[in-house]
């Protein structure tokens, strides 16, 4: 096993910035104090909170810091944009998603789905894309909510959000628009009022702050019930003591991500692009699934055809690699990709796909390191896959 660390996973979690550990260690120390108290101890903490969520409402370009909510995670915040506008529109039964959220979201719906509610979930094409049509032919008078994610966090394809929003105000005025960007934060910039969304979930973990802390964006002009009940925190939509040293640690990586969002669509994209197109190059069976789709710009998810995924996992962490096959919050499965699946990905692939993504800590050497033990990698698991006879015809064809 390899001594040396190449994270290219930053999809499921995020290194915390040093910016950001530094600007919470005071408030894990010296100023402790509950925010919600009266004496003048109390006060630097509350200032904090009030700090990063105008840091937050920036981030956002939320019109207002009082649209801000404090979570632990983009799972809770999904559940709380979610289920909290439902249980303000409790007559209409109607729901619109897509075929390729995150499980935080996918199963909300299905667990409502047990509850009376009837959810239409719209499909994509190869490419990852979301089908508008379907979409808009989806929605009637008795939906009170869409929801579709800002890009995927298997493929990293971006869904056109600001169109996704007029297709849905044009129907139904009425109709609630909840948006998972979790997958976006940092990577691209996210701007609510010229998206038209009513909600929007974001987690700190994925951007460079710690676990634990996420944020639900709500518009002054939506009204939800609070998931969890208790204290006046959040002004009532999220009881709970703050996690003020949390809470001041993504308000930080909402700054940092906002000073980095050039290097992620320049640099980040240009060691992206290498490291395809160096797989695709020198490895025979290896497809990009998305195609030329639209993507964030630290995504990339390969399917190598004939050979198993976890095998080729084992094999990168055998050399210090750290890659996925989809969502951490599925990566115990045996089963294939949802998301893969509904993009009709071959089944010859589907098994053999691996996502890679990277930071903005990624350097040139990761890239170069991870091109030039890949082909070995797969050769070695191809020597070992039961299909050699369509190896070989798959070899032919790809180099006519």
């Amino acid at each position: 096993m390899s001594d040396k660390i190449i994270y290219l996973d930053n999809n499921a979690t995020t290194r915390v910035d040093d910016k950001v550990l530094e600007s919470m260690l005071p408030y894990l120390k010296e100023e402790y104090a509950n925010p919600s108290s009266m004496y003048d101890f109390a006060k630097k903490s509350s200032d904090a909170i009030k700090e990063a969520r105008v840091k937050v409402r920036d981030f956002v370009n939320a019109e207002n810091e009082k649209e801000i909510i404090f979570t632990s995670c983009g799972s809770e915040s999904a559940n709380t944009g979610i289920r909290g506008v439902l249980g303000m529109h409790k007559d209409k039964r109607h729901i619109i998603t897509t075929k390729v959220e995150h499980p935080c979201v996918l199963n909300v719906y299905k667990m409502l789905e047990k509850q009376g509610y009837k959810v239409d979930y719209i499909g994509v094409n190869s490419a990852g894309e979301l089908d508008l049509e379907q979409l808009s032919e989806a929605i009637n008078d008795d939906t009170a909510l869409v929801s579709v994610m800002y890009a995927n966090n298997e493929t990293g394809v971006i869904n056109p959000i600001e169109k996704i929003s007029q297709i849905i105000k044009s129907k139904n005025q009425n109709t609630k628009f909840y948006v998972d960007a979790v997958q976006v934060a940092g990577k691209i910039p996210i701007d609510v009022q010229a998206c038209g969304v009513d909600m929007l979930g974001i987690s700190g973990h994925k951007f460079h702050a710690p676990k634990g802390v996420g944020v639900l964006y709500v518009n002054s002009k939506t009204i939800i019930t609070p998931l969890i009940i208790g204290g006046h925190q959040e002004r009532g939509k999220r009881a709970g003591t703050e996690n003020v040293p949390y809470i001041v640690g993504i308000g930080t990586a909402c700054e940092r991500a906002q000073e980095f969002l050039r290097y992620e669509a320049t640099e980040v994209k240009r060691l992206r692009d290498k490291l395809e197109n160096g797989i695709l190059k020198n490895i025979y069976n290896a497809r990009l699934n998305t195609g030329v789709a639209n993507r964030v710009p630290n995504t990339s998810n390969i399917g190598f055809e004939y050979v198993e995924g976890e095998l080729i996992l084992l094999h990168l962490s055998d050399k210090g690699i750290c890659a996925s096959s989809g969502s951490a919050c599925t990566s115990g499965s045996l089963e294939p990709s949802h998301v893969l699946r509904a993009m009709n990905v071959p089944f010859t692939a589907i098994h053999g796909s691996i996502r890679f993504s990277l930071s903005k800590y990624t350097t040139e050497k990761d890239i170069d390191y991870v091109n030039s033990v890949m082909p070995g990698i797969i050769e070695k698991i191809r020597n070992l896959s039961p299909y050699q006879d369509e190896l070989a015809e798959l070899k032919r064809r790809k180099t006519l």
